[in-house]
């Protein structure tokens, strides 16, 4: 019998724990940005504020380049976090990965059927995919204030489903919400990415030889019509991660992103995509189809589809709960992956064309973020923690 599918503390990896600060940190700024993004958008200064995302740089507005390149790098560090799951970390071995696996699926796919059960054959069927997305920095921001009630382990899995998430929501966007692709391009960016592959494999280690080109797969992938941002991801899986060391190039990249992400580019989307102006009557709108349908499927969707696989996989003893670990607790994180917030607004551009459709959208994950984060909060708080917790946690909060 394994006792226990989650090392205790003292066996968390440097990285990880910097990881956890770091998003930690990121999601309070995220929340910041936010309330001053909103306050700025419905002051005097709203129009000027609005007009500044769309000035043109180099033939592109502000807001593009936030959204299509800095997001590229994004990206690349959602998929390096993925890369060191699937080699050194939660996802590395079946018995541990089949937990997280299984709750993440449940929580994209229940979500996604609830906004269909609204939408289905209307105009907004296709932002299906909006409240399958968990924002990490947010939920581990909230996470982070239960304090010592929080056993290490449901950190971890939290962290582990939500980057599950992120690589449902990646393979979402590259599949389903591109309308057209010029092949020859695709070829080009791809060619590139083969390349930067055999390179790795081969054992080049300098990040500027897979930077660099990188740089080249962004352009052409965006020149094909398929989001720019998936280049991002591809370059991640290009560059090696040997043994995870600190030597790895992959570590080093990570290690290097983390701040850069997590205080500057994060922040910088919800300034740029969260200045609503709010109309008046317009919390009528959330009783529209498309704004149940994402509020349903953020508030309810994800911690029923969550606990459900949870307990499926349990079940079929595809995997068990960690030490330490009660219903409760994956219930309570099934919650805070009700946080949408960032991926949920990306995909929310990305799904819809009206102005109005995407504002509204946007109002609609706000106020299920903000619900989900509070009850998934109240939850894990209430939640009696044993006193071995109290004593021995280290983990830094």
């Amino acid at each position: 019998m394994i006792k226990s599918i989650i090392p205790p503390p003292v066996l968390l990896s440097k990285l990880y724990n910097e990881f956890f600060n770091s998003e930690k940190a990121s999601g309070f700024i995220l929340i910041g940005c936010t309330v001053i993004s909103l306050i700025i958008a419905n002051s005097g200064m709203g129009d000027a504020y609005q007009q500044f995302w769309y000035t043109k740089v180099g033939g592109l507005t502000i807001s593009y380049w936030i959204n299509d390149a800095l997001m590229a790098v994004f990206f690349l560090l959602v998929g390096l976090e993925i890369e060191r799951e699937l080699y050194v970390g939660e996802l590395s071995k079946i018995n541990n990965a089949m937990l997280p696996v299984m709750a993440a699926v449940g929580g994209m796919l229940l979500p996604a059927l609830i906004h269909f059960g609204f939408n289905g054959g209307t105009p907004t069927a296709n932002g299906y995919a909006i409240p399958m997305a968990t924002d990490i920095a947010f939920a581990l921001g909230i996470l982070s204030l239960a304090g010592k009630s929080v056993p290490p382990a449901l950190k971890i899995f939290l962290t582990a489903l939500a980057i599950i998430d992120d690589l449902g929501a990646i393979l979402i966007i590259a599949v389903f919400y591109t309308e057209s692709v010029s092949i020859y391009y695709l070829f080009i960016s791809l060619s590139i990415f083969i390349g930067l592959f055999i390179m790795g494999k081969f054992g080049v280690q300098r990040l500027v030889f897979y930077i660099v080109p990188g740089i080249a797969m962004w352009y052409f992938m965006f020149q094909s019509g398929v989001h720019a941002t998936i280049s991002g991801v591809l370059l991640a899986f290009a560059i090696p991660f040997g043994r995870g060391g600190e030597s790895s190039p992959s570590y080093k990249l990570q290690h290097f992103l983390h701040k850069p992400v997590a205080f500057f580019i994060v922040p910088l989307f919800a300034l740029a995509n969260t200045g609503i102006r709010l109309q008046p009557g317009f919390y009528n709108e959330l009783l529209s189809r498309n704004s149940l349908g994402i509020i349903g499927g953020l508030i309810l969707g994800k911690p029923l589809g969550i606990i459900l696989f949870a307990w499926v996989a349990v079940k079929v003893k595809l995997s068990q709960l960690p030490d330490l670990i009660k219903w409760k607790h994956i219930i309570g994180a099934g919650l805070l992956a009700g946080i949408g917030f960032t991926m949920s607004i990306f995909i929310t551009m990305l799904a819809f064309g009206d102005k109005s459709l995407i504002i509204n959208s946007k109002i609609a994950i706000l106020c299920a973020s903000l619900l989900a984060a509070i009850c998934g909060l109240l939850l894990i708080k209430n939640i009696k923690v044993p006193l071995k917790i109290q004593e021995d946690d280290h983990t830094p909060l």
